[in-house]
């Protein structure tokens, strides 16, 4: 099993509530899991999504594990560059609700923050 990397080595942080919101959705799983996938997809509105999933496996030639406080997220390494330096963070609208980037790279986005799109 990889090796979770430190927190110097890791490409985002994540705020406390995101952090909790992770843990909630890994908890109310109905599948075993080895931690929540982070990443990035080509597609969406603006050029490239955010990917939010349950990971039941660890790629080891393209994802990393990262620990944040005993959440256990798995980021591959294309993704891991375009969200470097990226804060995840968990909101609460009047609409709805989820987790939302704030993400250096992006130089632009679509109105529903989900698809961005980067130089």
């Amino acid at each position: 099993m990889t090796e979770a990397m430190t927190q110097a080595e890791r490409p985002i942080t994540m705020t406390p509530k995101a952090i909790e919101m992770g843990k909630r959705t890994l908890a109310e799983a109905t599948e075993p899991t080895v931690g929540l996938r982070i990443g990035v997809k080509g597609g969406g509105c603006s050029g490239y999504y955010y990917v939010f999933e349950l990971a039941t496996k660890i790629r080891e030639r393209r994802d990393r594990l990262y620990d944040f406080d005993g959440l256990r997220v798995i980021i591959d390494d294309r993704s891991a560059e375009l969200l470097r330096g990226s804060k995840l963070d968990w909101e609460k609208r009047l609409m709805g609700y989820g987790f939302k980037w704030e993400n250096p790279n992006s130089k632009g986005d679509c109105g529903c923050g989900q698809s961005f799109t980067v130089e």
